[in-house]
């Protein structure tokens, strides 16, 4: 088991939820009322916040990789 299933399995029902509509919407390039922020030294790293949780993800051209989900 890799560490977003882990991740995954701790959250409740509703938190997985709002994370598969997080992860749709980037998906789909519409990033208008998220708050997203590049971090530092990276140029295709980002995170994305909602409310407590936190999604750490790189973006290339065509896909989106998860990196690590946090709370």
């Amino acid at each position: 088991m890799d560490r977003i299933e882990k991740a995954l399995k701790k959250l409740t029902e509703e938190e997985r939820g709002s994370i598969q509509e997080l992860l749709l919407q980037l998906s789909s390039g519409n990033t208008r009322g998220l708050d997203i922020k590049k971090l530092k030294g990276r140029n295709d790293i980002f995170r994305v916040r909602k409310g407590d949780i936190r999604i750490i993800y790189r973006k290339d051209a065509l896909d989106i990789f998860i990196l690590s989900i946090e709370r």
